[in-house]
């Protein structure tokens, strides 16, 4: 292949990417689940947990909505995909004073931005929100509408945005949450189809899945898909997780082979 053959495939590969090719960026959206105040503070925590995590693999972040992250890395989405689920935790709130174990919960959802979708939307399906951003200050908080929703008619699923400086960019941004999100719900929709089919997996990938345990009294967290637990919750959640992901990683190779 000459080099004119070469510039030619760059650009082919560029406007024609392969909607298989491995994602080099995700979005991770959580939610509180039951318990209140103290599942919404869990579900910072965990956001906080990947952001160290990440930082630690040195991708970059960015907080698009709250509890929504974008991370971008080359392998962040292989190692982060089994994230998905519902995780529980165990321990005694703050504001408890009797000593009692709260249990809550939040779910992650982990959801690859590949570079062409694998499905068609229709612009008309789009039903688009502005509003003010919130944050720490500054001269355009809370004063131009440039935080951006969509939802998805069809389907009723929807994107939010506030993290950019203009409405342009958190459209962009938002269209892109809401496109991977679309996304994975038709693959979800193509697994249900061919369930008999398929060969095992760490767990279902469902959002609603229980897939782990945070207790904090006996400082461990266990994971109920492997069967396995690890000790010391502060350094954990401080953004440790390489060996529960290698641990995951391990396990789901081993049932594919």
């Amino acid at each position: 292949m000459d080099y004119a053959d070469y510039l030619r495939e760059l650009k082919e590969k560029k406007e024609n990417p392969d909607p298989d090719a491995p994602p080099s960026s995700m979005v991770m959206e959580l939610r509180a689940g039951a318990g209140g105040d103290e599942a919404a503070l869990f579900a910072r925590d965990l956001k906080e947990m990947y952001q160290k995590y990440a930082e630690h693999r040195g991708w970059k972040t960015r907080v698009l909505d709250d509890l929504t992250l974008e991370i971008a890395g080359a392998d962040a989405y292989d190692a982060l995909r089994y994230e998905t689920g519902v995780h529980r935790v165990q321990r005694v709130p703050l504001t408890e004073k009797s000593g009692r174990v709260h249990t809550s919960t939040a779910s992650v959802a982990v959801l690859p931005i590949r570079t062409k979708s694998k499905i068609e939307i229709n612009p008309a399906d789009i039903e688009m929100e502005f509003s003010r951003s919130g944050g720490a200050g500054g001269q355009n908080v809370n004063k131009v509408e440039t935080a951006v929703r969509l939802v998805h008619k069809p389907t009723g699923v929807e994107a939010r945005s506030s993290s950019e400086r203009s409405q342009l960019a958190n459209r962009e941004k938002a269209m892109q949450v809401l496109v991977a999100k679309l996304d994975q719900l038709h693959e979800e929709e193509e697994a249900t189809k061919h369930a008999a089919s398929r060969k095992a997996q760490i767990g279902t990938g469902d959002r609603s899945e229980k897939i782990r345990t945070y207790n904090y009294l006996q400082d461990r967290l266990t994971d109920h898909r492997l069967k396995e637990s690890w000790h010391n919750l502060p350094k954990i959640l401080g953004g440790d997780l390489d060996a529960i992901v290698e641990a995951l990683r391990l396990a789901q190779a081993a049932e594919v082979t």
